[in-house]
């Protein structure tokens, strides 16, 4: 592990605003069956989503790469606060048998008025910057999947 980074090297930190409101929005990360629409990269297809969203509950979903290989994502609830507020672990395990190092997600979730939320994603405690780097394109994806499934539920 390099001991010479700063903490904003290890953390990623993605704004995104939504055309819906915050309500809409912490539902489609806190209800399995929204989260199923949207939660996996672009590139990747989602096989399972399982939630049990409250403090000490875990999550888990499983998708499958764009070479075939299914990817386990999970983690365990830390604090729930709806509709503002969501923070989470989060660890990989890969097909081959190799996994990430746990990391955490905070989630904020900011009410602009005129049925718009500006989501906030910290993605902290990654060991280089190359991890925290290999996870920018599947968190913007990830989010732009879900402005569109919050966008046609406000809809």
């Amino acid at each position: 592990m390099d001991t010479s980074l700063n903490p904003r090297d290890r953390e990623l930190v993605i704004n995104r605003d939504i055309g819906a409101p915050r309500e809409t929005v912490f539902a489609a990360w806190t209800d399995p069956r929204r989260a199923a629409a949207w939660w996996c990269p672009s590139d990747c297809t989602l096989v399972s989503c399982e939630m049990d969203v409250r403090p000490g509950g875990r999550w888990r979903r499983r998708m499958r790469g764009p070479g075939g290989d299914v990817i386990a994502k999970f983690g365990v609830y830390r604090e729930v606060v709806a509709p503002s507020r969501l923070v989470f672990t989060y660890a990989t395990d890969y097909a081959n048998g190799t996994s990430d190092p746990e990391t955490v997600v905070s989630l904020a979730f900011a009410d602009l008025g005129g049925g718009r939320t500006r989501l906030t994603l910290w993605h902290t405690g990654f060991e280089t910057v190359p991890m925290r780097d290999s996870h920018i394109g599947g968190w913007t994806t990830t989010m732009a999947r879900l402005a569109a499934a919050c966008e046609g539920a406000a809809a």
